[in-house]
């Protein structure tokens, strides 16, 4: 008997069913074939969207559908819980950030449950237990001992909205990433983890990534930046001093006229002429308060101060004038220049500026240039000029060799490789966080907290909103472990990348208070196989995760170089959002005329925007899930478009959904009781009649298709052949339907059955109860994933579709061995559409055999 499709009750019925039957708990120490699936772990902030729930329903469907595969999959989950966000969330509602931080993980975790996505709950970690950031702290000490991780003296960037320093990947256009204040710098001693230990081993080894999407690996190799060149040194006029530069060109040499030095250069200080101070310290003092990325625009107005100072050419003995300029940056090579203004644009206009010389040392084969009255820089080779024994030389890597081997020679320069990375600032100044476990003592300096005594806790006290442990004496008053005497604790907490850059390996043992994780299991299920998250890691979090691996591999924790094997981006969903120049942001369902105000009837501004808070054009999943359930949410969710794209989100599409669902339900109710005792035999395809061979192809191409198309992630189109299929058993039904068709029930049942298992790891929960419908009383993630016949993909007839300018106008079904034939499907081809063509010109006819013929016509 056939019953309305109640997906409430369907849905409350097989909620928790996945999770009480263990099919997501995996034994660890399984021989067969495992698989560790990984979303990047959530910040727990507020409550999920819809666009937050596409990275969780593909890693579920992922799951499901790798369990059918007979895979043993690890696909943990935990919370990334400490940082500014929940600190600033906790200042703005007067709570401690401790308990707004445990309230959203009951909140994230009553999410994934509605939406049918199941994890290990068992391996749950959250990084703000001390049960965790013990052993940030055992690592920081380790990274101590091996000289990875000092405190230096550095100009570091402040963002005052935070009240915290920023590292340069939180940099954002010169502004927080996190809070969009302008980003200034401040002198400031702070810890920093020698990443640069490790550049050249990072570069490298992105080669070993063939399963990472190309564009971050790009990104990669930009941030950390290898350049290839020579380091100079250059004597004060007058003084001991000496000054560096690092130098892609030292070819040009030879056509240096000045110097340039960052402001906050130290030798700036000591160089200066006390009649030039004054002047020099107003420009650096407002240098400073600029961000690195406005100092670095390439039209802004050139400034400068000239120090009074002169340095010596080394190649030709010329004495040249010392400047700085803020198009210059302390954190990038040596933080001084050789100005070239012959041949860098910046340089020239500079030089222009300030009336300083141009002396052109590479010129065009056959054209003279005059440094006098060129109009820009050269930056191209051509041939050496007043270069002294190079003139006449081809301007190239044969003759920056022979140069750098002089300066060599000379005592002045030297090749050398530089690197645009620097070392990862890691000190916070704020409370919620992993605290350094350090001491300060006056007697014995810096010592590290026994290992026995971690971990350090934050100290449980009323929150005191922005002030950091700074603040706190009862947490930085202590004894020194060393000589007992009255010492202090390091007061800064670590960045919370600190936290994610190893949180994938706690995994595998996260209640062991004896050490940081079990190698045996890491080195068992590690690397990850497939890793999942936002394009906006590429960078920060997935640079780091790389260089502690390597860093603990070389601590004899590890076996393997690289965490993840493979790595997939997923696009993100974006929504209208509107904006009212008087009100702020409008939530697009208050917009009830179109474009207008609903407060004072104003033209609104409209943005296509990705779902924010702050933009209030965010959709919550509950309000999906009361009107169209769950198994809708994420059928759209995953058939919206291709998974590494931004989307935008529709609401008609998830009608669409609701109704794809209804169809399937029916379906299977009209032939239900029919099939529940139908004997499942094997169908042989060469003695079908036509008819049933139809649908016996259909559902061997969309096995195949769907197959493939999960190994790809390419859910759409998965969704996309799961429709078709459906579609295909209604077609065939109305056949039956209409006596024209004696019904075939085993290859019907056989049909059904696998529509069902195909669809059920993109929705589960209808797959589940029409699973039980047909008789079947096994779960469906206890059946294998549906197998195809090959012989079925085998057609002996193609159908070709006709466009006409592109626009569908027909179809042709032709015998398959005449599907490739090209002038055979243009001419049949034309014969169906040419009373269509009006009488116009077929101008170019584009063949794609086995598909299509497209007649151009004008």
């Amino acid at each position: 008997m056939s019953r309305p499709y109640d997906f409430k009750k369907i849905e409350d019925k097989w909620r928790d069913f996945w999770k009480e039957q263990k099919f997501f708990e995996p034994d660890l120490k399984s021989t067969g074939k495992k698989l560790y699936y990984l979303n990047m772990f959530p910040y727990p902030s507020g409550e999920m969207h819809v666009g937050h729930g596409r990275n969780w329903l593909i890693g579920d469907a992922t799951c499901r559908y790798l369990i059918m595969n007979g895979f043993t999959v690890l696909n943990p989950m935990g919370f990334d819980a400490f940082g500014l966000p929940a600190e600033n969330a906790a200042i703005d509602r007067g709570i401690h950030p401790k308990e707004w931080t445990y309230k959203n993980i009951e909140n994230f975790k009553k999410q994934f449950r509605e939406w049918g996505v199941v994890f290990d709950w068992r391996r749950e970690l959250a990084t703000c237990d001390p049960g965790y950031y013990k052993w940030n702290q055992w690592l920081f000490i380790q990274f101590y001992k091996r000289e990875l991780a000092y405190r230096k003296a550095s100009l570091v960037n402040w963002c005052p909205g935070c009240d915290t320093v920023l590292a340069n990947e939180q940099v954002v256009d010169g502004a927080c990433e996190r809070c969009q204040s302008e980003v200034t710098k401040k002198d400031l001693t702070q810890w920093f983890f020698k990443i640069t230990d490790y550049a050249q081993e990072l570069l490298d080894d992105l080669d070993k990534l063939q399963h990472w999407p190309e564009r971050v690996k790009i990104m990669q190799r930009n941030w950390i930046g290898r350049s290839e060149g020579a380091l100079l040194r250059f004597k004060v006029e007058g003084a001991s001093e000496e000054i560096e530069v690092f130098t892609t060109r030292p070819d040009t040499l030879y056509g240096a006229t000045f110097m340039v030095l960052a402001p906050e250069h130290p030798l700036v200080e000591r160089v200066t002429t006390a009649d030039r101070k004054k002047d020099v310290g107003t420009y650096v003092k407002k240098a400073q308060s600029e961000s690195d990325i406005k100092r670095q625009i390439t039209d802004r107005d050139k400034t400068g101060e000239f120090l009074g100072a002169y340095i010596i050419n080394p190649a030709n003995g010329e004495k040249i004038p010392i400047w700085i300029a803020d198009y210059v940056l302390l954190g990038y090579g040596t933080g001084a220049i050789m100005a070239v203004p012959a041949h860098d644009q910046r340089d020239f206009e500079f030089a222009r500026k300030f009336d300083l010389p141009v002396v052109p040392v590479i010129q065009p084969e056959g054209e003279a240039l005059d440094g006098a009255t060129m109009a820009e820089a050269y930056p191209h080779d051509g041939v050496m000029i007043n270069s002294g024994e190079f003139n006449g030389l081809p301007a190239g890597p044969e003759t920056i060799n022979k140069m750098v081997d002089s300066f060599e020679k000379e005592g002045y320069g030297k090749s050398e490789v530089n690197y645009r990375l620097r070392d990862w600032l890691i000190s916070r100044q704020r409370y919620w966080g992993t605290p350094i476990p350090m001491v300060h003592c006056a007697k014995c300096g810096i010592v590290p907290v026994p290992e026995e005594d971690l971990p350090v806790l934050l100290p449980d006290v009323e929150f005191l909103g922005k002030k950091g442990l700074a603040e706190i004496p009862d947490f930085y008053e202590t004894d020194c472990p060393k000589c007992g005497s009255p010492a202090r604790r390091d007061t800064d907490t670590m960045d919370t990348f600190v936290d994610s850059s190893w949180y994938f390996m706690r995994y595998l043992s996260q209640d062991d208070d004896q050490k940081i994780f079990d190698s045996s299991q890491v080195n068992s299920w590690l690397p990850v196989d497939q890793y999942v998250g936002g394009i906006e890691h590429a960078i920060l979090h997935l640079l780091y995760a790389r260089f502690v691996t390597k860093a603990m591999r070389d601590m004899k924790l590890v076996k393997f170089d690289e965490p993840f094997i493979r790595l997939f981006t997923q696009g993100m969903i974006t929504h209208v959002a509107f904006r009212c120049k008087e009100h702020g942001w409008i939530p697009p369902q208050d917009v009830k005329e179109k474009n207008l105000c609903p407060h004072d009837g104003q033209p609104l501004i409209q943005e296509l925007a990705k779902m924010s808070k702050s933009k209030k054009n965010t959709i919550a999943p509950t309000k999906i899930i009361e009107e169209y359930g769950t198994d809708t949410e994420r059928l759209y969710t995953l058939f919206m478009g291709p998974p590494e794209r931004e989307i935008e989100w529709n609401d008609e599409g998830i009608r669409g959904g609701f109704r794809f669902l209804n169809r399937l339900w029916t379906i299977v109710q009209k032939y239900k009781d029919r099939l529940k005792n139908v004997t499942p035999a094997k169908i042989d395809g060469e003695k079908l009649n036509k008819r049933d061979k139809q649908l016996w192809h259909v559902m061997n191409e969309k096995t195949y298709a769907i197959t493939k198309d999960f190994k790809k992630f390419h859910f759409n189109t998965s969704v996309a052949a799961v429709m078709e299929f459906n579609n295909e058993l209604y077609d065939y039904s109305a056949a039956c339907d209409a006596e024209s068709h004696e019904l075939n029930a085993p290859l019907l049942k056989q049909a059904i059955e696998q529509l069902i298992l195909l669809v059920s790891p993109i929705t589960p929960f209808i797959a589940e109860e029409l699973w039980r419908e047909i008789g079947h009383e096994n779960a469906v993630l206890e059946e294998s994933w549906p197998g195809y016949d090959e012989s079925a993909l085998e057609r002996d007839e193609k159908t070709i579709v006709i466009q006409v300018n592109g626009k569908l106008r027909a179809q042709l079904l032709v015998p398959a061995n005449i599907a490739t034939d090209k002038a055979e499907l243009e001419k049949r081809a034309l014969q169906q559409v040419e009373s269509r063509l009006e009488g116009k010109t077929v101008r170019k006819v584009i063949v794609v055999p086995g598909k299509l013929v497209n007649f151009v016509v004008g």
